[in-house]
């Protein structure tokens, strides 16, 4: 009997928001997206949505592994009343590995099975620490059609796009995951090309969304033609079942109908991932909201801003906590922003609270100086509180620290480093302000805050300052901001050398200290709480340096190709190498 071929192709893409460990709730997500899709061919997801990505350490438990199949398995018998199929991503025991696979479920059963071939292991990923690679995939045979459906990581190489070309697949269908960073976009768009280039094949590339712990996944779903050309674009940080039509012609097959949005980048990308991250943090792990300390600095105002975004008014509680050295402006300032933003705010003075603890410790510092210790005993009061106000009342505490501070180690241990979640974790000093004049005039989409100013301009103009000494600013201890988020981009995003930040033309003594100051907070940043990954490096999953580290770079080696080292060779028949 001849092959069926088919014209024509129908292809919804479920850019959904699943949640890792929720496997009844994935599926119901697929079983939603599916009737949105109406009456299409196929409906693909993401990269492992029924378990959620990334699982990490969960897929070597059994019972969660064996939990995936019965899904999968429930989801192939809906596909029996002859409406679309399903391609779903989920983990796969077989031949005694765990593998990170995809399935078509069609005709009421899994049709086919394809597995992961590489595996990243770099930045955030640790794929092969839990998987097994799969082997090179070539096409699976659908309704007349062959369609490869490598698997992320498998386009960033040329091998597996290569296979299922060379063995008949006619279009791409990647499910990925993604994570966002900064101009990430245009990085995924160069690899898909270079894969359509090579293959002549068109590719569809459909992306996670969602924030799962630090990482935010951004959607941004879209699809080339088979000369490379954008044929379809989802829009970023929004769920959407997009419809795509295919037509079959003499040079392959093309999109003919698809969504297409504008994808949002730079400053307003770096914003709606860190309301995206935050919001699901707090969905995720079913907190009723958060509270803050809110000081009138810019750090504690934006993050409130994102917090209402994300969240709601009615779900953001801000606390002031003056102590004698809060200047009254920091007092108008943070009753201005909580007043535009509409969110509950309450002032609790603490100067009993810290009189309290200097009462305690007095028999044990008198007769020493006042200082360092003494101004901590503010901040630490302060987490105190926080966390007594979210243990009583369930919302989770914010925490403010921008990259810059906890770079340096300008953040006190065990109090205004006290919190859940941190949505500024990963944005320097410098992003902080751009991010906060960018919000007066501009609202994310699906924003639920106000539009309009809701950080006040005296906020964004007036000299940082953590208020726990008279008259004291940041730049009493660090060099102005501008200057330190140079230095830090330099050693934090691009690992330079000390010599050639030097001959950027930044003072060598100020470089020595940050690098300095950088590696003695490591300590501080083990026990910070998560926050959404905005850069290429940000402090956990990217960046893992050791604690106890005796390195530092003296500035004067530039140049490692002048060190004469030894040539290893292979060995000898007398065993030496030579």
């Amino acid at each position: 009997m001849p092959e069926l071929i088919t014209q024509r192709f129908t292809l919804a893409l479920a850019q959904v928001n699943s949640t890792v460990g929720d496997i009844a709730g994935n599926v119901a997500r697929v079983r939603a997206a599916r009737a949105a899709a109406g009456k299409v061919d196929l409906v693909m997801f993401s990269e492992l949505f029924l378990s959620g990505y990334p699982p990490e350490d969960l897929v070597l438990k059994p019972a969660f592994i064996e939990a995936c199949a019965a899904a999968a398995a429930e989801l192939a018998a809906d596909t029996a009343d002859g409406g679309p199929a399903l391609l779903v991503g989920l983990p796969v025991q077989a031949d005694g590995h765990i593998h990170n696979a995809i399935a078509l479920l069609d005709n009421g059963r899994i049709e086919a099975l394809r597995f992961k071939h590489d595996l990243p292991n770099y930045g955030v990923f640790d794929e092969k620490r839990v998987f097994a690679p799969g082997p090179l995939p070539g096409p699976i045979m659908f309704r007349g059609l062959r369609i490869g459906v490598p698997i992320c990581e498998d386009i960033w190489g040329p091998d597996p796009v290569e296979c299922i070309a060379e063995t008949g697949g006619e279009i791409l269908l990647v499910a990925n995951g993604s994570p966002y960073h900064t101009a990430k976009n245009d990085q995924r768009l160069n690899v898909a090309v270079a894969r359509v280039k090579e293959s002549g094949l068109p590719l569809v590339y459909l992306n996670q969304i969602g924030g799962q712990d630090e990482l935010v996944f951004d959607g941004g779903s879209f699809a080339l033609q088979g000369d490379g050309s954008l044929a379809a674009q989802m829009p970023n940080f929004q769920e959407q079942v997009g419809i795509t039509t295919w037509q079959r012609s003499a040079e392959g097959w093309r999109c003919i109908e698809a969504p297409r949005a504008v994808p949002l980048d730079g400053d307003e990308a770096d914003y709606a991932a860190c309301v995206l991250g935050l919001r699901d943090y707090v969905e995720k792990n079913r907190f009723p909201g958060v509270v803050l300390g809110l000081s009138g600095g810019i750090d504690s105002a934006l993050c409130a801003a994102m917090a209402v975004d994300a969240l709601g008014p009615a779900r953001v509680h801000a606390i002031m906590l003056p102590f004698r050295f809060t200047a009254q402006s920091s007092l108008d300032d943070a009753a201005a922003c909580a007043k535009a933003l509409g969110i509950r705010y309450d002032v609790l003075p603490i100067a009993a609270a810290v009189a309290g603890l200097e009462q305690v410790l007095e028999p044990l510092f008198s007769g020493t100086m006042r200082g360092i210790t003494e101004e901590n005993l503010q901040s630490r009061a302060r987490g105190t509180l926080l966390m007594s106000l979210s243990n009583k009342f369930g919302a989770m505490v914010l925490t403010t620290g921008n990259k810059s501070e906890m770079s340096v180690g300008y953040a006190t241990l065990y109090g205004d480093m006290n919190g859940g979640f941190n949505p500024l974790k990963d944005l320097y000093k410098m992003q902080v302000f751009a991010l906060s004049r960018l919000r007066n005039h501009w609202r994310p989409q699906g924003g639920l805050g106000p539009v309009g100013t809701v950080i006040p301009a005296s906020i964004i103009d007036k000299p940082p300052s953590a208020e726990l000494r008279e008259n004291q600013t940041d730049q009493d201890s660090l060099p102005p901001y501008e200057v330190l988020d140079a230095i830090l981009t330099c050693l934090v995003e691009q690992e330079m050398r000390v010599a050639d930040i030097v001959a950027q033309g930044h003072d060598r003594d100020t470089v020595r200290k940050i690098e300095r100051l950088l590696y003695l907070a490591e300590y501080k940043r083990r026990q910070s709480a998560p926050g959404v990954k905005i850069s290429t490096r940000n402090f956990g999953r990217d960046r893992r340096y050791p604690i106890s580290n005796g390195f530092r770079d003296a500035g004067t080696i530039r140049d490692a190709a002048a060190i004469a080292m030894p040539k290893v060779l292979a060995p000898t028949a007398g065993g030496d190498n030579q």
